[in-house]
């Protein structure tokens, strides 16, 4: 269990599951860099959180909700929350929670969008005591939903994610860099230079060979 201060933002599981070295670039070294996609990021996340709730029949809509977990140390918000009238046991009715996600891209074959959601469903859960089972992420680029399952499998993945968030803090050490293929998409290319200095050649080496070049 965790403490108010010993929170940590829940958008930082997502960072982490991309890349450990951006994650620590942005919540230990404190760095950010904007490029067109971060911007157009931005600004669709901005417009959803200019509502403020809806209401339907059975749904209830609710914008820019603040989470919280002191088990999982987290803190942050959701884009969207559904509430869903279902029946409950005894006759009586629950409104259940389910997590929307915007994200401007599209659907990624790696788990960071999704347990960045899970993490927003465990919130929920701890703050209402419901069971929350699904959520969405909506993408920009698709302009569709993905429903996401939150099973034991994501769960557990989610856990340990954020239990990595803060061994990371705390050791407060930035991993070396590993070129991959989705360093290209990433805002940090130009200053994490994974395809010059990777886990196999020091920055020293790299800056001694390009000053003895000139």
């Amino acid at each position: 269990m965790y403490i108010e201060s010993e929170l940590l933002p829940l958008s930082a599981l997502q960072h982490l599951q991309f890349c450990e070295r951006q994650c620590a670039l942005i919540h230990v070294e404190q760095l950010w860099i904007e490029n067109r996609f971060t911007a157009e990021g931005r600004i669709m996340h901005d417009r959803v959180d200019s509502g403020n709730r809806e209401s339907r029949k059975k749904v209830r809509i609710e914008f820019s909700v603040p989470l919280r977990s002191l088990h999982l140390g987290l803190v942050g918000k959701a884009d969207v929350v559904e509430f869903h009238k279902v029946e409950a046991d005894g006759g009586k009715t629950a409104w259940m929670p389910f997590p929307v996600e915007y994200k401007r891209g599209k659907p990624k074959k790696d788990l960071c969008d999704r347990v960045q959601l899970c993490a927003q469903a465990l919130c929920l859960e701890e703050m209402t005591g419901l069971r929350v089972r699904s959520g969405a992420l909506f993408y920009g680029k698709t302009r569709r939903r993905l429903d996401v399952s939150f099973d034991e499998v994501l769960r557990d993945e989610t856990k340990k994610t954020a239990i990595r968030l803060h061994e990371l803090i705390r050791v407060r050490k930035t991993p070396a860099p590993e070129f991959s293929s989705k360093c290209r998409s990433c805002s940090f290319v130009d200053l994490c230079l994974p395809d010059k200095v990777d886990g196999r050649r020091s920055v020293n080496k790299y800056l001694n060979d390009l000053t003895g070049s000139l």
